[in-house]
């Protein structure tokens, strides 16, 4: 494959996550009106599940005995504790804050990636990361100021979740590369489908005709929206991504998720204030600097 459309490919990928996963902060806002953050997390885990699987499942004998581990490792790490933590964040903190905290990725790719992985980093890639993350301090900074009235010990769920979506991203590089981005999201959800059903089922999602409130069904639409997009297209199209390129380049995605959700934030009645909009121009110069051409 010629290298100059490997470069636009990844580039599209990387635009295409963004907007995706940048929208899907305000659609776990909306399904939290009808939902509980954990049968949020179930039903997201069950759909996504589901509609992977429908296309997938036959690739499942593909994963070998020793590729399994990791494959239920990056399970585990990249979308179920996630899915679950990021909906209990959000019963606290905006969803822009949300996504603005989910910056975080990068920065910890490199540093697990380094530490763990032994996935070697550039100086240029390093300063490019460090230049966004400024951007997303002075993001969460002023956040902060203008929203005294939120709970921020509740943001630790968020960068708990970044924390595993670093090692998540380097499990992939390092152990899975060889195989297809849906053989690994098959393999994910295969996984996951059981534990999520059993916790729905104990959460009484089924108990007493919940399911069919008014508020619960308009909550079912977001979480359908949610799963088909944020979780399920979007795990093929992320997987795909750090195989293509590198694990900083991929992780780079949750600079230009916080553009996205701002937007979405400001279509929701909340303000966007000069301050951020400079971190946000801060933000996508920090991607570039991580990710130009020498």
């Amino acid at each position: 494959m010629p290298l100059i459309f490997v470069t636009y490919k990844k580039w599209f990928f990387l635009a295409a996550l963004s907007l995706i996963w940048g929208s899907s902060f305000i659609l776990i806002k909306k399904s939290l009106i009808g939902l509980t953050p954990i049968q949020l997390g179930s039903l997201r885990l069950l759909f996504s599940g589901s509609m992977i699987l429908l296309v997938g499942f036959r690739l499942i004998k593909n994963i070998t005995k020793t590729q399994w581990p990791w494959v239920i490792g990056s399970a585990i790490l990249g979308t179920f504790f996630p899915a679950f933590l990021f909906a209990i964040a959000e019963t606290e903190i905006d969803s822009s804050v949300a996504s603005i905290l989910n910056g975080l990725v990068p920065l910890n790719t490199i540093l697990f990636g380094l530490a763990l992985f032994k996935i070697g980093t550039t100086n240029r890639q390093f300063v490019g990361v460090v230049v966004g993350f400024i951007g997303t301090a002075i993001l969460i900074g002023y956040g902060a100021e203008f929203h005294p009235d939120q709970n921020y010990y509740y943001a630790g769920f968020v960068i708990l979740s970044t924390l595993m979506y670093a090692i998540n991203i380097n499990i992939i590089k390092k152990y899975l590369q060889e195989m297809t981005a849906l053989t690994i999201a098959a393999g994910n959800f295969a996984v996951l489908m059981i534990p999520a059903l059993l916790i729905l089922t104990l959460n009484g999602f089924f108990q007493n005709g919940v399911y069919r409130s008014p508020e619960v069904i308009s909550s079912l639409g977001y979480v359908l929206v949610l799963s088909l997009f944020g979780t399920a297209i979007a795990k093929v199209l992320f997987n795909r991504l750090v195989q293509m390129s590198t694990p900083v380049f991929a992780s780079s995605v949750t600079y230009l998720m916080p553009i996205v959700a701002v937007f979405w934030a400001l279509l929701d009645g909340e303000k966007l204030y000069f301050e951020q909009g400079f971190a946000a121009v801060l933000i996508l110069f920090g991607v570039y600097l991580a990710n130009r051409n020498k």
